[in-house]
This record gives structure tokens, sequence and C-alpha cells, in this order.
């Protein structure tokens, strides 16, 4: 009898009360987490919106949890009042990082700049995202030392607040295209206006084909960003180097198939200068020359 009346008035404290309300509004949210993630599950089947329910379901929860948090241990809007007015200062001294992510998370929230799936590059890090949290998103990265964009296996988690202060280019957003460039140098002894047209059927060939479709994603594209192309189709442009003449095909691949299209292309030149005597590809020499003292 006097253990029950010793924890009676154990409980009877306020800071007690408080305590086991917190406790109580965690286990509550957490169990309807689970309920609502369980629900989901068996509910969706496609991983992107599986993966969007999911994450709509934590945010709101974590709100939840936050507001309720408040509402205990702060008691409402007038106390909560004048406890922002005490403690405002150290917050925005100690939590500046923090709040800045944050802040950070609802910019993309809200505008968006780049939603998970796309593929971006921040600063001089780049990669796919695969997921985005209130402090923190996280990208498979690419590139590296890896070439052609290709995964290098990676995760980097990012810090939000990078979106204020990081360059940030979106591959995927309104334009899912990309110009690539492949260099073809060839001697100057070579027939460089055979390999030139030899290069531009090639590109024409293994390039994207340029259907209704992609035209019509480019003009819309163009229209939204302001994005002015005079000439969409593969061309090779010829410049002089050193070592021999330089022949570069551009041409616009997809996003991720920037790597599988150079390779098509490449091994399509070496087939076809295989069997033009008249044509060389160039690499450093010297010449020796002696003379007779």
């Amino acid at each position: 009898m006097d253990i029950i009346k010793i924890i009676a008035v154990y409980f009877e404290r306020p800071i007690i009360q408080k305590i086991a309300l917190s406790g109580l509004l965690f286990l509550v949210l957490l169990i309807s987490k689970r309920l609502l993630v369980g629900f989901i599950d068996k509910r969706v089947s496609s991983p992107r919106s599986l993966y969007s329910w999911k994450k709509t379901t934590s945010t709101v929860i974590l709100i939840l949890g936050i507001l309720g948090i408040i509402r205990i241990w702060l008691g409402g809007l007038a106390s909560l009042t004048t406890y922002a007015g005490l403690v405002s200062a150290g917050i925005a001294i100690a939590l500046k990082d923090m709040l800045a992510n944050l802040a950070g998370w609802i910019f993309i929230m809200w505008r968006k700049p780049f939603e998970v799936g796309n593929r971006i590059q921040i600063g001089e890090t780049a990669g796919d995202v695969i997921d985005m949290r209130p402090f923190q998103f996280t990208m498979l990265e690419i590139g590296n030392w890896v070439k052609a964009d290709q995964s290098t296996g990676r995760m980097i988690h990012i810090p939000n607040s990078f979106v204020f202060t990081q360059p940030l280019a979106n591959y995927d957003s309104g334009f899912r295209y990309i110009w690539n460039e492949i260099p073809v140098l060839v001697t100057f002894d070579s027939n460089w206006e055979t390999a030139k047209s030899i290069l531009l059927d090639i590109a024409n060939n293994k390039a994207l084909a340029l259907t209704g479709d992609v035209k019509k994603e480019i003009e819309t594209a163009a229209k939204k960003y302001m994005i002015i192309y005079n000439k969409i189709t593969p061309v090779v442009f010829t410049s002089v180097e050193d070592s021999g003449i330089l022949l570069t095909i551009r041409y616009l691949t997809e996003i991720r198939q920037r790597r599988g299209t150079a390779e098509l292309i490449w091994e399509e030149i070496l087939r076809q200068f295989a069997i033009h005597d008249d044509i060389e590809l160039a690499y450093n020499t010297f010449k020796i020359y002696q003379t007779n003292q």
C-alpha cells in the first residue's frame, strides 16, 4: 500500500507527468506509423509510389510528434510565445545548421528543384537522388574515378542547406537529353574529308533517333526554359591539333545512355576506318632526321 502511495505521489509531479505523456505519445505514434506502413505495403505495388507514401507518412508522423511534444512541455500558445522569446537567440546559434537544413528541406518540397530518381549535380558531387529527409538527401554517386557518368556504388549524404549555397544542375528536369562529344584525331596525311563524312553517317545511325516525341519535348523545354537549339541533328566539327586533324562528333543522347552510345559509335568508327587505307588514327609521334656531317 505504501508503495502505491509513493508511486501516486511520484506521478503527481509535473515533470514526471510530462515525461510519461511524452513516452506515451511516442509509443502511439510509433504504433500508428507501423500500422499505416503495413496497410500501404498491402495496397501499393509500385516501388516509386510505395516510397512516396512511406516518406509522406513519416513526415506527417514527425510533424505530429513535434507538435505534441510542444503542447506537452510548453502548455499552449501563450507559454510557447513566452518561452520562444527567452530561448530563440540560443536556438538560432546552437541549431543553426539544423535549421538551415530544415529550411532547405522545405524549399525542396515546395519548389521541387529535384525529386527522388532525378540525376543531379550539386557543387562538385553528381549522382542519382535515392532518398530525401528533413535534414539531408542521399545520392548514388556517379563519375569521380568512373568515367562517362557511370555509378561508383557509393552513397553520398548531402545536407539540405546546400541547395542555398551550391550550384545545382538537374539532368532530368524539363529536358531529358544532353549533348555528348566524341573527339576523333586523324593524321595529317589522312583523307579527312572522307573521314568526316564517315563519322557523320555513323553519328546519324547510332545516335539518338530524333522522333516526333523527342522533337516535341525539345520544343516544350525551349518554351519553358528559353532553350534555343538551331540544330539538333548530329554534327561533326573540324579543327587542327598538334598531332593531327581533330574531328569532333557532337550529338544528343539520353542522360543515362552517354557511355553506351559512345561505345557503339567508337566500335563502328574502328570498323569503318579499318577498311579505308587512306584514313589513320593519329597519336603522338616524332621523327628523327639524320644528316651526314
